[in-house]
Order: structure tokens, then C-alpha cells, then sequence
């Protein structure tokens, strides 16, 4: 699978997320367990000393952390792979990491930890139930795990935009995914099929 390659990528999520509850449950799950894991890096140490980095001459809670590099990292590689929803997705996740910086700072570490490990077992206890009730095959956390942790963010916002105003990173793009997903399901059939004969 192509690193760059969207519409590859997009049909490998969609052929896991299919039914409409499902989709709906990833919606409300994906990013707040983002936003949790950006808390989290939030108490990483700074790569450099705060009066080293410009980001603490903006104000003092930011730091050029994991979680910077992480959000970096991802805003990067979203516009990478379609720089119009790419982007606008770069800059709502920088926007989260700007709020998820005064979160942590504000509960420190002691109760941000509770909050995170609270709010990340209910997404995924959301998520199990999302696949395991609504879908035909289970989570593919359990075949791609970098996958699901590093576009996962990126479809949820791509998937909203496309069901809310129609957007296409390029014309045709629906149409080659769905003949993809239609390939992916027939591919994950037959081998089931050849495991029962």
C-alpha cells in the first residue's frame, strides 16, 4: 500500500466501516481519542529548554514536545495525501493541540491521566461495540494498527466532509473507492471461504 496513496487508504478504512451506525460511533470517538493521546504527550519532556524555543515566547504552556511533533507530524502527512482536506484537517488538529496544551496544563498530570485513560476506554469500548454489532469483520486494528492510530483522525473529518457538502479531493474519487471496497470485501470473502474448505 502505497504511503501517499489516499484513495488505497480510504477504501481500506471504509471496507471496515460500512454501516452507518458504525461510521456515526467512529465520529464521535476517533478524535476525542486524539485529543486525549495529545494530553498525554502534553507531559513528555521539551526537546529543547523553554528558553529555547519560540513556542514559549507565545505563552508559557506550550512546548516543543512529543505531542508537538506529533501534531506536526500528522497535519504534514494529512495535506500530503489531499492538500485542500488535508490541510483544513492540519490546522483543526493544531487548533486541538493548542486546546488539549491548556487542558493538561490546567488538570496536571495527577488528574490528566485519569481523565485520558477514562475518556480512551469508553471510545474504545465504543469502537468494539460499533464493529463488533454493525460490521462484518472486526476491527482492523488487529491488521493494521498504524492504520487506525494514523489516518483514522484524517478519514473521520474526510468522511464528514464528503456526506455534508459533497467534497471529492478530485473528480471520480468516490466512484474509484467504492470499486476498491468492493474489491477489498471480495478479497477478505474468498479467503474466509478457502479457511472453511
Amino acid at each position: 500500500m502505497g504511503l501517499i496513496d489516499l484513495e488505497k487508504h480510504f477504501a481500506f478504512y471504509r471496507t471496515y466501516h460500512r454501516n452507518p451506525l458504525n461510521v456515526a460511533i467512529h465520529i464521535i470517538i476517533v478524535l476525542p481519542l486524539f485529543f486525549t493521546s495529545l494530553i498525554l504527550l502534553y507531559f513528555t519532556p521539551p526537546i529543547f529548554t523553554p528558553s529555547q524555543t519560540l513556542l514559549n515566547y507565545i505563552h508559557p504552556v506550550f512546548v516543543f514536545n512529543l505531542g508537538f511533533i506529533v501534531t506536526v507530524f500528522y497535519g504534514v502527512f494529512y495535506a500530503a495525501l489531499d492538500i485542500k482536506a488535508g490541510s483544513f484537517v492540519a490546522v483543526f488538529i493544531f487548533l486541538g493541540w493548542v486546546y488539549s496544551s491548556f487542558v493538561a496544563d490546567s488538570l496536571g498530570f495527577e488528574l490528566a491521566w485519569k481523565v485520558v485513560l477514562a475518556t480512551q476506554l469508553i471510545a474504545l469500548t465504543g469502537g468494539s461495540i460499533g464493529h463488533g454489532a454493525f460490521e462484518e469483520k472486526r476491527a482492523p486494528v488487529l491488521e493494521n494498527l498504524a492504520h487506525v492510530l494514523v489516518m483514522e483522525p484524517f478519514f473521520v473529518i474526510l468522511e464528514l466532509l464528503q456526506s455534508t457538502i459533497g467534497y471529492e479531493p478530485y473528480p471520480g474519487f468516490q466512484t474509484k473507492v467504492k470499486a476498491r471496497i468492493e474489491a477489498n470485501i471480495k478479497e477478505w470473502q474468498d479467503k474466509g471461504q478457502k479457511k472453511f474448505s
